[in-house]
């Protein structure tokens, strides 16, 4: 969802519902598409709310740091595939902004990486911060209002 609205699908409730219906396989009971229309309405106040803070949907702290590494590869995933399936042109992306669909990516691929030890809970949670803002940048990218067309000069 996160990776859908940073790419411009924008937050009308049905299209989000027919995305969604077409990723779980299936038809959407009425308290799912409550919770979703919930979610939706929790991503639109982070991007485009007074705070511009992204929550991050990941295990607490006290789950395994592997298992939080992993989740974090799976996050990336997740967002990937949303912004890819709603991006209208990459090839406008600044350059900052394809480093950052870059990096998720890499993070994306985390697999074993990171060992439980005061440096690899440091590593992942520089991650964490990291995950925290690259989706605003993209959403502030790809969601510039459109250039009015020029008028027309009269002589």
């Amino acid at each position: 969802l996160l990776g859908r609205s940073c790419a411009g699908a924008g937050f009308d409730n049905e299209g989000w519902l027919i995305d969604a219906a077409e990723l779980l396989e299936g038809d959407i009971q009425d308290n799912l598409r409550n919770a979703l229309i919930g979610l939706q309405e929790m991503v639109k106040g982070e991007l485009t709310g007074d705070d511009v803070t992204v929550v991050l949907l990941l295990p607490t702290d006290d789950a395994p740091l592997a298992d939080r590494a992993a989740a974090l590869g799976e996050w990336c995933q997740g967002f990937l595939s949303g912004f890819g399936l709603n991006c209208r042109d990459s090839s406008m992306l600044s350059a900052e902004a394809t480093e950052v669909l870059q990096d998720l990516a890499a993070i994306s691929q985390v697999q074993d990486a990171l060992e439980e030890s005061e440096d690899g809970e440091s590593d992942y949670m520089e991650v964490m911060e990291y995950l925290r803002v690259a989706p605003l940048l993209l959403f502030t990218e790809c969601n510039k209002p459109e250039a009015p067309a020029p008028k027309p000069s009269l002589h």
